[in-house]
């Protein structure tokens, strides 16, 4: 019996089979000697030992698709993260740190854009522009008033989508309309401390986890961000991670040119031009200068 691994606690690994249920399996010995971690995300084959009460053991993983480093998961298709277009006002470098991530995993990128209602067109046709010019989808819902959720949905559809965003932008209230009564839920249980059939519980907040919302379309909930790591990337290849920058490789006047204090740069010129979002450059020096002071210590 094959199935997807949605979460893993304390040695167990809860397995959701397609119109059998959630099974309760621990991995084989084999995986340890193998060097191999099960990942949430990780297709799976397993062995029943109990039909009745849904328990069993993980016997082989199957070839994996991708390997996230964070969140900590495997076979995801895309990324989707939320920012609310104001209240907060979005830390528009934080988001460009996490499509870098993505881009870094080659895992594409949705841009999804809570509370659509305070902004004007044209504000929203600017981010769309800016967003979209980068290679990444870009959406505008508001979750308070239930707009643009079937959009979501069918751009989640079939996929496995890690869900991520900053606290005060409406991600729980997104998550809680894709999955109905999940806070509730998660409420109930870190009242009372006890774990659910899934294997949630206090213990269980800092890990990412897998919800299935029909049938082969899954979200990996991550905790909410506030900051993030850089991934190792050496800042001679940063470039090569800023899509918009790809139409203008090797028209630069120097061969290797980093597109920051160098004269003759096709990339400066493109963002003088307009052709580059002069925000999306500015991100790209600043987490050039932060990878390069990053190094000397």
């Amino acid at each position: 019996m094959q199935g997807k691994i949605i979460k893993g606690i304390a040695g167990f690994y809860y397995i959701h089979v397609e119109a059998s249920g959630i099974y309760e399996c621990k991995a084989k010995g084999i995986f340890r000697n193998r060097h191999i971690k099960p990942l949430v995300g990780d297709n799976v084959e397993i062995e029943v030992i109990d039909k009745d009460n849904l328990k069993g053991n993980v016997v082989d993983i199957l070839p994996r698709k991708n390997e996230l480093i964070r969140p900590a998961s495997a076979n995801i298709d895309q990324a989707m993260v939320i920012f609310a277009v104001k209240t907060p006002e979005p830390n528009f470098n934080l988001l460009d740190k996490f499509i870098l991530m993505m881009n870094y995993q080659d895992v594409p990128t949705v841009v999804c854009f809570n509370k659509e209602e305070l902004a004007d067109d044209e504000y929203k046709n600017e981010l769309k522009k800016k967003y979209e010019g980068c290679g990444c989808e870009c959406i505008f819902i508001s979750a308070k008033n239930n707009i643009g959720i079937d959009r979501v949905m069918e751009v989640l559809k079939g996929k496995t989508t890690v869900l991520a965003g900053p606290s005060g932008v409406g991600k729980s209230t997104l998550t809680n309309l894709l999955i109905p009564g999940m806070d509730d839920e998660q409420e109930e249980i870190s009242q009372t401390g006890e774990v659910s059939r899934i294997g949630r519980g206090r213990h269980t907040t800092r890990h990412s986890e897998i919800y299935n919302i029909c049938t082969e379309t899954y979200i990996c909930d991550t905790p909410g961000f506030t900051s993030l790591n850089l991934p190792d990337v050496e800042k001679e290849d940063l470039r090569f991670y800023f899509e918009e920058f790809t139409p203008f490789e090797g028209q630069c006047r120097f061969n290797g040119c980093m597109h920051v204090s160098e004269p003759g740069c096709a990339v400066k010129q493109a963002v003088e031009d307009g052709v580059i979002n002069y925000d999306r450059y500015k991100s790209y020096v600043d987490i050039f200068e932060e990878i390069k002071n990053k190094k000397k210590y």
